[in-house]
């Protein structure tokens, strides 16, 4: 690898040690800081612990940059606090629900072209997305090897969401350029494609809870519902988000000619002649992205998401009313919250 890029890196993981947590900036996080340090040791110790060739140093190093604010492991490990301790067995799971996570990632990239995550470059746009592809597939193949240690319901829970999320990407692939995708398919996609993998480590941690059937259901509808608010604000950010405040590449959705939530209903409000005007926008290479923001803003496209990602919360939060009452509950009730209106 060249040497400015190992630099790069090098400086990046010193940047990115231990005690720079972005989890700690999600409140209800805090209680379950120790325990996701617990995570980010895990995931490093599994793919940094077998010694990778120099060669591959850098790529492996990209995977330490960037934890993320680890919201899917923290929904592991907080619908396990609902029903008392939490056990290794939370620490491993939550781990491996953040490792698939990343390896969704690092094929977005090489789909979507995005050149920037957190304000650290694409392994894509490093490496190339040969190198990137494989990279996720390695994670992915290290999720398969720890899954086979796990208790065969939570394995059996764990495999199910995997392909989920598979068939939503698959689902939303081949809706590109399709200008008549209603809110109802919309929504069908970002369940499975997102909001799937939010429920499966939700489920995953009442399991291992020995959690009530009914109360397993219930947190499974809470990350559900909560992940469709995540994925509809995801959507609104990538359409009239700082980038700067984000830190990765803006309109990455519309460069791939994906609909959002906030176009569907820009093109169900507009007049035809200005069906066809939206349509063109979104469609050009690096088209003239404050023009359509302002049309957003002008036929209440961006309030119509913005209120459609609260309701979402909302349905999340009322399908906890059956879960004991407790610090676990709560800090969901306020994950959720903040899933809907965060701003970057």
């Amino acid at each position: 690898m060249p040497a400015h890029v190992r630099l790069n890196m090098d400086s990046l993981l010193t940047m990115q040690g231990l005690e720079n947590t972005p989890w700690r900036e999600i409140s209800p996080f805090r209680q379950i800081d120790s325990s996701l340090r617990q995570v980010s040791g895990l995931i490093h110790k599994v793919l940094m612990g077998h010694g990778p060739e120099p060669q591959l140093g850098c790529l492996f190093d990209h995977l330490e940059v960037c934890p993320g604010q680890m919201l899917r492991p923290g929904m592991v490990l907080l619908a396990g606090e609902c029903f008392g301790s939490l056990r290794d067995e939370h620490v491993q799971v939550a781990a491996l629900m953040e490792m698939i996570h990343r390896a969704t990632l690092l094929h977005d990239g090489v789909m979507e072209d995005g050149r920037k995550r957190r304000g650290v470059p694409t392994a894509s746009c490093l490496w190339g997305n040969e190198s990137a592809v494989l990279l996720g597939d390695f994670v992915l193949s290290q999720v398969f090897r720890m899954a086979a240690d796990l208790d065969s319901t939570a394995a059996k829970i764990l495999a199910q969401t995997a392909v989920r999320v598979c068939e939503g990407e698959l689902r939303q692939a081949i809706q590109e350029r399709n200008w008549k995708l209603d809110e109802a398919q919309y929504i069908e996609i970002i369940t499975e494609k997102s909001a799937s993998l939010f429920s499966g480590c939700c489920r995953l941690g009442a399991v291992l809870s020995h959690a009530g059937e009914d109360q397993i259901e219930s947190l499974a509808r809470f990350g559900l519902l909560a992940g469709v608010a995540f994925e509809i604000t995801d959507d609104l950010l990538d359409i009239a988000g700082d980038e700067n405040r984000m830190g990765k590449t803006p309109q990455s959705d519309f460069a791939k000619d994906k609909p959002t939530l906030a176009v569907i209903h820009l093109l169900r409000t507009v007049d035809a002649p200005h069906r066809a005007d939206v349509c063109a926008i979104v469609e050009s290479s690096g088209g003239p992205r404050g023009e359509l923001v302002d049309m957003l803003d002008r036929y209440g496209s961006l309030q119509y998401a913005r209120a459609q990602a609260a309701d979402y919360a909302t349905k999340a939060i009322t399908a906890l009313e059956s879960l004991p009452s407790g610090k676990g509950r709560d800090a969901l009730i306020e994950t959720a919250h903040f899933m809907a209106n965060r701003m970057a």
